[in-house]
């Protein structure tokens, strides 16, 4: 049986951050994600997280200046400074969250720009944050991401991810499938979730879902999500699922594709 983990970036918009959490309780889930949590300090959510019995899946590591339009620094070039703090902060949360996985976001590269010398980069940031997160118990996530909703990013497509993770062959670098990305980007989702469930290197440490093709609700769209949970049974997969969707109207709402799973 699945398990799911609301996504607090994206879900329970009607309400402020820290409320969010007993919403998410209050609606089923027992695991939670978002994409950021450094506006709050990491004591406030746990005490949240505490308060409403929740687990907190993953988030991610700060991406560089947001508001200015960059999106990961992990391949950035003259950046491995600024990686290195912004994984150390992401690390002194994840201590107090108890979160399992920090995904770290590569960034964004022009055409023109050296895409091999941007590879090199991230691997040599990967290898440093897989190194570091081992001695916490903690594992990193990379996730190839559409180029329709985030033109220009470095990670794209599944096998790329997977053959880095398996050059790297160091642990605790893992793959985070999103199958709303996957779908838009290459789909035939059943059979690379085979594939790659059943790599003997790195794999994969978590997935997300959402609707295709409008990131709404996951029983809204292309996808069948019923036949890929069942997938996932039979495949033997005991992560989460993050829903990393915006609820269509309100969030609470809109989980009647959800109520079959509690």
């Amino acid at each position: 049986m699945p398990k799911f983990a609301a996504n607090l970036s994206m879900m329970y918009q009607e309400v402020d951050f820290l409320s969010r959490f007993e919403a998410a309780a209050k609606d089923g889930f027992k695991g939670v994600e978002f994409l950021f949590p450094y506006e709050h300090t990491a004591a406030e959510i746990r005490n949240q997280l505490d308060a409403h019995g929740l687990q907190q899946v993953m988030f991610n590591a700060p991406p560089g200046n947001w508001a200015a339009g960059e999106r990961g620094i992990a391949s950035l070039p003259g950046r491995e400074d600024d990686f290195k703090r912004a994984f150390d902060l992401a690390l002194q949360y994840a201590k107090v969250l108890g979160n399992r996985y920090i995904h770290v976001m590569a960034g964004l590269i022009d055409p023109e720009q050296d895409r091999e010398r941007h590879r090199a980069v991230y691997l040599r940031n990967l290898a440093y944050a897989a190194l570091v997160a081992s001695r916490e118990g903690l594992t990193i996530l990379i996730e190839p991401i559409n180029n329709r909703d985030m033109p220009g990013y470095f990670l794209n497509y599944q096998h790329q991810a997977q053959e880095i993770c398996e050059e790297l062959d160091i642990g605790h670098l893992q793959v985070q499938f999103d199958i709303y990305h996957c779908q838009i980007m290459e789909g035939d989702i059943a059979a690379k979730l085979k594939r790659d469930m059943s790599r003997a290197h790195a794999g994969i440490g978590h997935i997300q879902i959402a609707g295709v093709p409008d990131r709404h609700e996951p029983g809204d769209g292309e996808v069948n999500y019923p036949y890929l949970f069942k997938l996932l049974d039979q495949l033997g997969y005991a992560g989460w699922l993050g829903c990393e969707y915006r609820p269509r109207a309100g969030t609470s709402e809109g989980l009647a594709w959800l109520r079959p799973y509690l």
